[in-house]
């Protein structure tokens, strides 16, 4: 989620357009809201301008919000900017432009926070992070961004055992993560994650790039249970760095490539349905078989 150092200027210019879009069609959708109701309003031809008023609204009801204000500056004066690219951006900010607001978790606490909480502007959006001193730093400049810490007992260099305990039955039974004996559960996460259905969920943490690294199998796992798990509905997921074997190889076996929609670059996405509400796959394989070619 924290970038390595690169050239400023580069990644700024593919930031900014997408953070502009987005502001534009918040503005404009305020606006044709704003104009239907008027609209709407008995009489409201035969009335002064200044006598209009819109239902249940405020005269600062048309002022952007101060988390999109904070995100647009921030943005608009960092040399820092977000790790992905605007392809990969733009995969979940359209998942997002159709859902939010929505319930959106997201491993990993980085350059990139503010953007996805302003995206998802009226949903709830949770991180979890790592590196406990990095997120009261976040917590300090930004403190409406809401993050947790977590621990992970793994390692890189253990994925290839941990591929081979994923494939038994204790882990590839659909339950509740917490209750899991499965030893990749993530089962000591913060109870707002378990209690709560996501709409969203981005794998982008922990840190994976070296063999005595957490490494993201368990978050890719869990991901991927509590998608099944829910009790309706569908959730997207997304994994950041496929380009790496563990992201690769266990979003594959745990997010089933037949549940993948979409690779762009380092990103894929997923969506999950829930198992619940189709017990043709709670009592079926782990990874359904793909669809037959039309």
């Amino acid at each position: 989620m924290r970038p390595k150092p690169h050239q400023p200027f580069n990644s700024k210019l593919l930031l900014l357009p997408l953070l502009v879009v987005f502001f534009l069609l918040f503005v404009l959708k305020s606006n044709l809201s704003t104009v239907k109701d008027i609209q709407e309003t008995p009489n409201a031809a035969s009335l002064p301008s200044h006598s209009v008023n819109t239902p249940n609204c405020s005269p600062s009801c048309n002022k952007i919000p101060v988390s999109l204000s904070q995100t647009l500056i921030h943005y608009s004066t960092s040399t820092i900017t977000p790790q992905q690219t605007l392809k990969e951006i733009s995969v979940s900010a359209r998942v997002l432009e159709k859902k939010s607001p929505c319930n959106f978790l997201v491993f990993g606490l980085g350059h990139d926070s503010l953007m996805w909480s302003a995206l998802n502007h009226g949903g709830r959006t949770v991180f979890l992070e790592e590196d406990e001193a990095w997120m009261e730093q976040i917590r300090r400049r930004f403190p409406t961004v809401e993050s947790y810490h977590v621990r992970y007992d793994s390692k890189v260099k253990e994925a290839e055992n941990l591929m081979e305990v994923g494939r038994g039955e204790e882990c590839t039974a659909v339950g509740d993560p917490r209750y899991s004996i499965c030893q990749l559960a993530l089962k000591g996460l913060p109870s707002v994650v378990y209690e709560t259905e996501w709409d969203l969920i981005m794998v982008d943490a922990p840190t994976g790039y070296y063999q005595d690294a957490p490494g993201r199998m368990s978050a890719i796992y869990t991901a991927g249970m509590m998608s099944r798990n829910r009790e309706s509905g569908e959730t997207h997921v997304f994994v950041h760095d496929v380009n790496r074997e563990v992201e690769d190889t266990f979003s594959k076996a745990f997010l089933c490539e037949c549940f993948m929609k979409k690779q762009e670059g380092r990103l894929r996405h997923f969506t999950i349905p829930s198992f619940k509400h189709h017990p043709h796959l709670l009592h079926g394989p782990f990874c359904p078989p793909p669809p037959p070619p039309s």
